[in-house]
């Protein structure tokens, strides 16, 4: 379940220091439970901020209310998204080099920020990002407990190559994350005693990693392979790691089949997400049909928001 009181406390520690002073301000005269609701906060140059919670956006009033008009909205400039991403980066943006490629990064907390300006592109390819305009921070959540009687269902009698598929925002990276804490750690009153398990987080979702520390809880055998694509990275756990489990989030390409085949044909558990509502959605990706066509699944969840992020709608057992 979420725990209150710890997303509170990381706010204070992690959020209010890289925002704007006008913001952190607002933010802080909202009440504790709109405050632990936020799942975003965006931060758009000459725009009102905003804020995501509850499947719904609203402007961030001065007085620290939430707005559906922006008649009392915070208006942020380039200056002040500036210094939050300098605040972000301990006033390194060279630090950022890589992670501005990518347009985003992960900041102490685990609390991913998306990043979206003017593209310097070189021989095709993104070499960083200037003029930046505008900051999506996404404030990190764990649900401890939300895949623990999943995994009791699933894996009590040995754990079985898993597909977790859903559209965007229905939960299916904290899941992911807390079937990874339990086979990792383990639940011994169901027999399952602890599995090493090696996560190739290539965006920083699963574990959440600063630093290369993970701060989210993935368990006590867990080992992860941070800001690493997933092909290389799958490849990389087998042959330095020795994992029993291998966990990776919204694969789609046929690199990425290629290496969860070759993981599965060495012995290997594959456990990963894909973006998608139905079977037929998610076989328009290359990867995943070449996937499901050779059988490298033996079970696919369907997850929706009928009932609140994570809601499983269907277990096909393949």
């Amino acid at each position: 379940m979420l725990n209150k009181h710890s997303i509170l406390e990381s706010y204070y520690r992690d959020i209010i220091p890289v925002l704007p002073d006008t913001v952190s301000c607002a933010i802080e005269k909202l009440s504790e439970d709109e405050i632990s609701d936020i799942e975003e906060i965006r931060l758009r140059a000459n725009k009102p901020v905003m804020i995501y919670l509850k499947n719904e956006d609203y402007f961030l009033g001065k007085k620290g209310c939430l707005e559906k008009i922006p008649t009392e909205g915070i208006y942020i400039n380039a200056m002040d998204i500036n210094k939050s991403l300098q605040v972000m980066c301990d006033f390194s943006l060279y630090s950022i080099e890589e992670e501005l490629k990518q347009c985003f990064l992960t900041i102490k907390g685990g609390h991913r920020v998306g990043i979206v300006g003017r593209a310097v592109i070189e021989k095709e390819n993104i070499k960083t990002i200037k003029d930046i305009s505008g900051l999506n921070i996404r404030i990190a959540k764990e649900v401890i407990g939300c895949g623990t009687k999943l995994v009791k269902e699933l894996y009590s009698d040995g754990v079985k190559h898993t597909l977790i598929a859903s559209p965007p925002n229905c939960g299916k990276t904290t899941l992911l994350r807390d079937i990874v804490r339990n086979l990792s750690t383990g639940i011994l009153e169901s027999g399952i005693y602890g599995y090493k398990v090696g996560v190739v987080d290539e965006r920083s979702e699963i574990a959440g990693c600063y630093l290369g520390i993970p701060q989210r809880d993935v368990g006590l055998r867990t080992d992860v392979l941070d800001a690493c694509p997933k092909a290389q990275g799958i490849m990389l756990m087998l042959r330095s790691m020795s994992p029993e489990i291998i966990a990776v989030d919204e694969i789609g390409s046929n690199d990425d089949a290629g290496a969860i085949l070759n993981a599965i044909y060495s012995g290997v558990k594959v456990i990963a997400t894909v973006h998608g509502k139905d079977i037929d959605e998610i076989l328009k990706k290359p990867g995943v049909k070449c996937l499901i066509e050779n059988n490298a699944f033996e079970r696919i969840v369907f997850l929706s928001r009928k009932n609140g992020p994570g809601t499983i709608e269907e277990i096909i057992n393949i």
